[in-house]
């Protein structure tokens, strides 16, 4: 099949019809109908792919896992996925959009009979902004609150505080315990008297699950909205809009400051973090590597789908912000230091956060392994409470979450400019006047109102249901498979090198080649498989105990990664359906690149050149106008 790819761009395909609608069109509309915006400098689409790739999980996810499977020894596997799948496909991504200057959907011409990745990474984007910035909106929601002299997560002396609130805890005798019932998260202890077993709960928990969540029984009871936090969740969509509004003009300009000031309080709070007691204890705990994890098939997985997660790949985002690269930019060079930059900073993240985290254990008298979380645990629970033990301590918490929410706002509004982009390059349409702008605005309406779901007394169980399936891993690797499938066995390996020469003016290291040919495939198919068989049912952990997901709940879970995956194979079989002849001939025709004439190769613009000449009557390919062709030629 891949030796099948490698034929001529101009076979099997044929001529189109202007369509009569378009053609009473004024010239003008046209021109603004396919005018298509490019970065106003190279460093706003390297901050831009920064920004987005760079979020919250370097931030929250990274460190975690990195203490939890071997510390230092668990970068080994992290760096050999990292290298063989996911910078490839990373790549493999920025040079399509490039290449094709096309978002999610339209890239696909290059390959039409799997343009079904690009809707299902568009369904991707879409559900992955409604419950991304809902993290935004709880960082938005600390910060506001952090505006005092004292703290309220700092203390028990608040209305939503109960009896069992305490700042003080003691180290349970579990020698002396016959029955403990009570467990702990994050730090947060079950304290013992004797053999009675007598609860003690942070503050900042409580604040956590009583104040801020104001968590109900399950899912079942979604209760009433906290509108306190729809507040805040519409403030932060505002913001988002008028970041995305005018396009890649003002998202380039955005990022300079989004991207950029989180490593300065990075490096502020590393630095603060660094002269605590105990930053010595954290930082050893983190980094001392425990080479016999290696062993373990649970560590690859984590640093596989970590690879796959931080590098936001398999979400179309990627293609879309490439597409707005110039055709000849040396992205190949831009996208290495996007890489070593989004490494790097979940690296340094995890300094920062484990120097914090040894304090709080020295503080509280707990191992580290105690105060040690993932996701909302570590951001909203155990940096709170180390921030609440600082001097100076509103003020490091509001330094503290301005960083979490600009973290997080450039990759929700790269996300939504990755949707929006697929869509507009869908419909044309939408680049005249201000179509683009009402577009994106009652985009943002949408997604505000199915948000508010997640700002209910049951919306953290909303939440991880959208966290755990819509933007999971399976779907990313099913994602990631295809495009490898679909540019190297379909499209053709040597092709798209030679694309990629043509942009560049260079071809990339051979590497790459047996990266998209065959290790990044066998690579997202083995986690797949070993994430199939340690498969456990969803549940949901916090202070008073664990949630189990109810059947209908995960189904509906199961339903999105559904509708995701069967994108690809349904429109595989319209395309096939659609197309006319034998199936060889249909074959042909859905697997034939649909391009301009500026993106042929030399052999193929020669193909087309004599083609013609043998035979006048030829009609030009439907991938480029009548005037392209003869002005080219």
């Amino acid at each position: 099949m891949a030796g099948k790819a490698e034929e001529s761009y101009t076979e099997g395909v044929d001529m189109t019809t202007t369509n009569a609608a378009v053609a009473t069109l004024t010239e003008d509309e046209k021109q603004e109908e396919n005018e298509r915006p490019t970065w106003g400098h190279k460093v706003d689409f390297i901050l831009s792919c920064v920004g987005f790739a760079v979020g919250l999980g370097n931030v929250w996810r990274f460190p975690y896992l990195c203490y939890r499977n071997g510390g230092g020894a668990f970068l080994i596997p992290y760096f050999i996925c990292l290298v063989a799948g996911g910078v490839p496909v990373f790549f493999l991504e920025i040079f399509l959009g490039q290449f094709m200057s096309q978002g999610g959907i339209g890239c696909w011409k290059i390959c039409p009979i799997f343009q079904g990745i690009g809707f299902a990474t568009t369904v991707i984007c879409l559900l992955l902004n409604v419950y991304y910035i809902i993290i935004l909106n709880w960082a938005a929601y600390f910060f506001g609150r952090s505006f005092t002299s004292i703290l309220p997560w700092s203390h028990c002396d608040n209305p939503w505080n109960t009896e069992y609130c305490t700042t003080n805890f003691t180290k349970p005798d579990t020698s002396s315990v016959t029955n403990m019932t009570n467990t702990t998260m994050d730090g947060n202890m079950t304290a013992v008297n004797g053999t009675n077993t007598t609860l003690q709960i942070s503050p900042v928990v409580e604040f956590w699950e009583n104040k801020v969540l104001n968590m109900s029984e399950g899912v079942e009871d979604l209760g009433e909205v906290q509108w306190e936090l729809a507040v805040c969740l519409l403030c932060v969509w505002v913001v988002v809009y008028f970041c995305v509004f005018k396009g890649v003009k003002s998202t380039g300009k955005v990022v300079y400051f989004t991207a950029t000031f989180p490593y300065v309080m990075l490096t502020v709070l590393l630095i603060r973090g660094a002269t605590l007691d105990g930053a010595a204890d954290g930082l050893f705990f983190y980094l001392n590597p425990d080479w016999e994890r290696l062993k373990d098939h649970k560590v690859w997985i984590d640093a596989g789908t970590q690879i796959f997660f931080s590098y936001a790949i398999g979400l179309g985002c990627m293609t879309a912000l490439g597409s707005y690269n110039k055709f000849h930019n040396d992205s190949y060079k831009q996208s290495i230091l996007i890489a070593i930059v989004n490494s790097f900073t979940s690296l340094y993240s995890g300094l920062v956060v484990f120097s914090v985290l040894g304090f709080m254990a020295k503080e509280q008298g707990l191992d580290i392994k105690d105060v040690a979380a993932s996701g909302p645990g570590l951001v909203f629970i155990a940096y709170p409470r180390a921030l609440s033990l600082m001097p100076l301590a509103p003020l490091w918490s509001c330094l503290f979450f301005f960083m979490i929410i600009l973290v997080g706002l450039d990759s929700q509004f790269v996300g939504v400019e990755g949707f929006v982009t697929a869509v507009v390059d869908m419909i044309p349409y939408l680049r005249r006047g201000y179509n683009r702008e009402i577009f994106i605005a009652g985009l943002c309406v949408f997604n505000f109102l199915l948000g508010l779901t997640m700002v209910t007394n049951g919306g953290i169980y909303v939440f991880q249901i959208f966290d755990y399936y819509s933007a999971s891993g399976i779907s990313l690797l099913f994602m990631s498979f295809f495009e490898c499938v679909a540019i190297a066995w379909i499209f053709g390996v040597n092709r798209f090198y030679d694309s990629i020469e043509i942009m560049i003016g260079y071809k990339p290291l051979p590497w790459f080649k047996v990266c998209w040919t065959v290790l990044t495939p066998l690579i997202t198919v083995g986690i797949f498989v070993f994430m199939c068989v340690t498969w456990s049912p969803m549940e949901f952990k916090h202070f008073t105990g664990t949630y189990y997901f109810p059947t209908w709940a995960e189904t509906i879970g199961w339903v999105m990664v559904i509708v995701v995956i069967l994108c690809v194979p349904v429109t595989a079989v319209v395309k096939i359906c659609q197309a006319k002849g034998t199936f060889r001939q249909r074959w042909r025709e859905v697997t034939t690149p649909q391009l301009q004439y500026h993106q042929l190769r030399d052999k193929d613009k020669l193909a087309l050149a004599l083609s013609i000449d043998s035979n006048p009557s030829t009609p030009p390919p439907p991938y480029s106008s009548l005037q392209q062709y003869d002005t080219a030629l």
